[in-house]
C-alpha cells in the first residue's frame, strides 16, 4: 500500500512506473498492431482582412504562410503508443519491423 503522507514519493514513483511502461511499449511493438509513426505540425500564417462596412464584418482578404512546415518534437504510432521522441520512434518501427 503506497504511504500516502509522502505525495512527492508517490509522484515520482507513478512517474517512474510510467517510464518504464512507456520504454517497454517502444521496445516490444505488439506484432499484431498496425505500425505508422504520426505526428502533429502547426505552420503559422499571416492572414489579411477587409472590412465590410455594409455588412458590419471582416472578411478574409488574404493568408500567407510565414514559417516553414518542420517536424514534430513528439510523435505517435497507429497502435497507440504516444509521446516519443523521433529516436524513439525509430526505435518503435525498427522494432516492428523485426517482429514481422
Amino acid at each position: 500500500m503506497p504511504d500516502d503522507s509522502d505525495p512527492e514519493a508517490n509522484l515520482e514513483q507513478w512517474k517512474s512506473a510510467m517510464q518504464e511502461e512507456h520504454a517497454e511499449a517502444i521496445a516490444n511493438p505488439d506484432p499484431n498492431e498496425s505500425h505508422q509513426i504520426e505526428g502533429v505540425a502547426q505552420v503559422t500564417y499571416r492572414v489579411t482582412f477587409d472590412y465590410d462596412a455594409e455588412d458590419d464584418a471582416l472578411e478574409r482578404a488574404s493568408a500567407e504562410e510565414v514559417d516553414d512546415l518542420t517536424d514534430p518534437d513528439l510523435l505517435s504510432c497507429a497502435c497507440g503508443v504516444r509521446g516519443m521522441t523521433p529516436e524513439e520512434a525509430r526505435e518503435h518501427m525498427a522494432a516492428a519491423v523485426e517482429r514481422e
